[in-house]
This record gives C-alpha cells, structure tokens and sequence, in this order.
C-alpha cells in the first residue's frame, strides 16, 4: 500500500461508518488514489423570482383626453376621375394598409366607442396610444376591403351603417353586417336613409334617428348605442332626438381629437380624405395622450 492510501484509510473507514462508501469509488489493496476525487454535491438554487410584467395605459379619472377618431368613408380606387365628390372621400387600399401598418408599427391600439365610454362611465383604463377607426355610410369596400387589412393587423373598428341603404348596390349587405358584428366590429346607427337631420320634422326625426336604431337592434340582436350624423349636421332638437331614443355617444365632423364624457353626443373627428402623404397622416393624430405603467 503507498503511503497515501495508508494515510486515506482511516478516512475511508469512517466514511464507510457514517454510511457513505456507496458514493465513493472501491479503493483495492494496492491501487493508488491519484485518480481518485470526492463527487461534488448537488446544489439546487430557488428559480429568480420573475420581474412582474408592466403595460402603459391611460389612467381613469381624466375629465378631458385626447383620442383620435378617424374618419373614412371608401377604402378604394375611385373608379371615375371626374368624380371629385368621390375622390374625396376615397382612401386607395394601398394608403389604408400603409397607414394601418404606421398605426401597428408606432405602438397605436384601436379600440371603439364602447371602449371610450366605458373609459368615462366606468372606469377602465385605455391602452397607450388609443385611436378609433370609424367608417361611414356602411359601403361594401369596407367588408371586401379594409376588413381583411384591419384583420391582418389585429384591429378592431366602428361601421356606421345607414340602415335603409343595407342590401342596395355598393353599400353591406344584412349578413355582412351580423357577420361584422360577430368579428368584433362596433356596429353604430347613421340615420334611415342619410339625410340633414336639422331640416327634419319631428316624425322624420323618429324615423331617421329611432328606426335606425331599432332596425340594427334587430339585426345584431343586442342595443346600439353609437350614432354618427350625416355630413355632420347637428342641432339642439337632433342632439334631444338622440337622449330620447337612448343613444349614449355620437360623433361629428367638427375637427379636433380631445373628448369629455359631458360632450359624449358631439364627439370630434379627424376626417381622413384620401391623397395625404403618410407624413400628412401622422400629424392628423396630434399628441398621444400621457400614460402611466401598471402591471400586466
């Protein structure tokens, strides 16, 4: 035996006697311990405690915030130069996708009206960047059209239907637009057949502003809450017309993006014409309202 294994022994002895030989290696008479070392124990660690997750929302509790409602109408190449009317009005496919591509890329999130009242009326915050993407007048582009683009994109968004023109060439059909509102899509009233509102008596105002109403209830099968008013056109008796049949926002053309909750049924919008560079676009959004971080 070398002289370091006769020095080892009595350490082998003992850890035999405490009940360890079976971790160590068999030493023979003879042998040496050169290549002989002690197994490293297993030390398990407590897993890191993860970093709670955090999200930039607007807070609730503002009087007054600054929101973006988009107007559009077509989402198509106007088929007809001379058209001057609908070439205002008409935003090319291509301009949609680029700007809802801007919108994604630059942290913005569409939410709709429901979203915006119940940040006033019930106090649920908004998600950073918030904007609403309204269409008007219930045009077949908009499901053949920008539906695929805002679904490519995650988005949600208001269709302002004027109820007497559904099933007609060039405007939704019914089952287009209970399929539209099954997708997530806020379906809101435009009135019966699109007229000025402040010219209407009032059995013309029930007609436009209640039938609208009822005739879409029927439809999606739960309240409408969100009107729009044709070409903006608004007054006192119309905005009572409004309270009386039960709608709790509506929007204008009056431009401008901030919102109060006491100014629910004359919402500002940005009207988006057709033609603006994307830079033109971007500045139409103004200043994204402050958010604060909370936890996911």
């Amino acid at each position: 035996m070398t002289a370091l294994a006769a020095l080892m022994a009595p350490v082998l002895i003992g850890i035999a006697g405490l009940g360890l030989a079976g971790l160590l290696p068999e030493v023979s008479p003879g042998s040496t311990l050169s290549h002989f070392s002690l197994p490293i124990p297993f030390i398990s660690t407590p897993a890191p405690t993860p970093t709670p997750q955090e999200r930039e929302v607007v807070p609730p509790g503002r009087t007054k915030i600054s929101v973006p409602i988009l107007e559009y109408h077509y989402i198509r190449i106007n088929p007809d130069p001379r058209d001057r009317l609908g070439f205002n009005l008409s935003v090319t496919p291509s301009d949609f996708k680029a700007q809802m591509d801007w919108l994604e890329a630059n942290g913005y999130h569409p939410v709709d009206l429901r979203d915006l009242r119940a940040y006033f009326q019930e106090q649920v915050p908004l998600p950073a960047r918030p904007v609403v993407l309204t269409f008007d007048d219930g045009y077949a582009d908009f499901y053949t059209t920008a539906l695929p683009i805002l679904q490519a994109h995650r988005f949600t968004a208001v269709s302002y239907i004027v109820s007497g023109f559904l099933d007609h060439p060039r405007y939704m059909t019914s089952a287009q637009v209970v399929e539209l509102d099954s997708a997530g899509v806020e379906i809101a009233a435009h009135t019966t057949t699109h007229v000025d509102l402040t010219k209407a008596n009032p059995a013309q105002l029930v007609l436009e502003v209640q039938g609208s109403k009822n005739a879409l209830e029927r439809l999606v099968g739960h309240p409408v809450l969100d009107f729009c008013y044709p070409s903006g056109m608004f007054n006192a008796n119309v905005i009572a017309s409004l309270r009386q049949f039960g709608f709790q926002s509506a929007t204008t053309e009056l431009p401008g993006t901030e919102h109060t909750w006491d100014g629910r049924l004359t919402w500002s919008r940005v009207r988006v014409s057709g033609g603006e560079a994307l830079s033109q676009f971007i500045a139409l959004l103004g200043t994204p309202e402050k958010t604060v971080k909370v936890a996911a």
